[in-house]
């Protein structure tokens, strides 16, 4: 359901959301995986579909999705995944996909099965405001939450449209370009965040290119959370899934000083 997004943030500390390509390695490993994140401190949990033809993905992610698409997964497997998952952890589960994977199968069945297995909302990369009309009904009929995107090159004005009726949370991308890990704070974020965070009514998380716990508690000193992807599954791509929970645990450390 949409309302548990916000146990991630209703914290004495910043939230902090792992995005992991589901099924990388595999889908037996990737479970096992997403538990040690979320057994680290990972507030949430965005469970990436592997996707033949991305747009948004670095070559890290795009490389974890051919791994996984090589070794058998697909949406209906991840949803499987997730429904043991929602039934070990509360932990709010985001899926994050292309709109062309979820009208695969017709969207609204795929959206009656994603709340089935207790997905509580859904961030779809290429989906522009002007076309999210038609998926709002079928989300809200399901109880999910669409995620709303803002990137740095967003005008304030568009801004405004897009997080006006905002759920979950927004995910604000600080660096123009896709996916990939980089090093410190990208010029300007202070200030588009806290423009952001006035217009939105609910709470704004800082993604893409967070590497380390350092520059988790620095993008964290200005939103209300942090997303971090590529590090972590850089780190599974290279069988460390035991430096990816520790990576995450140091992650969450630092957040839990920023109140």
């Amino acid at each position: 359901m949409k309302e548990n997004i916000a146990n991630a943030f209703n914290k004495d500390h910043k939230a902090l959301i792992i995005y992991v390509t589901a099924g990388h390695p595999d889908m037996i490993e990737s479970e096992k995986i997403i538990g040690s994140l979320i057994e680290s401190g990972a507030d949430m949990i965005e469970l990436g579909v592997p996707f033949s033809d991305p747009t948004a993905d670095g070559p890290v992610i795009q490389e974890s999705s051919q791994m996984a698409l090589k070794a058998g997964a697909n949406l209906p497997e991840i949803l499987k995944m997730a429904a043991r998952i929602r039934k070990k952890y509360p932990t709010p589960l985001v899926l994050f996909s292309y709109y062309n994977v979820l009208l695969a199968r017709g969207f609204e069945q795929t959206m009656a099965d994603c709340a089935a297995a207790g997905i509580d909302g859904v961030l779809i990369v290429d989906l522009p405001l002007e076309e999210s009309g038609e998926v709002l009904p079928v989300l809200n009929k399901y109880n999910l939450a669409l995620i709303r995107l803002v990137a740095p090159t967003t005008t304030p004005e568009h801004a405004a449209e897009i997080v006006r009726e905002a759920e979950g949370f927004v995910y604000y991308i600080t660096v123009k370009g896709v996916t990939g890990v980089r090093s410190g704070v990208a010029g300007g974020l202070e200030e588009h965040l806290k423009l952001l965070r006035k217009l939105s009514p609910v709470p704004v998380a800082a993604g893409f290119g967070i590497a380390t716990p350092e520059d988790a508690r620095a993008n964290a000193e200005h939103a209300d959370g942090i997303i971090a992807g590529s590090a972590i599954v850089r780190l599974i791509s290279a069988g460390n899934a035991e430096e990816a929970a520790l990576l995450t645990s140091k992650m969450a450390a630092e957040l839990r000083k920023l109140k």
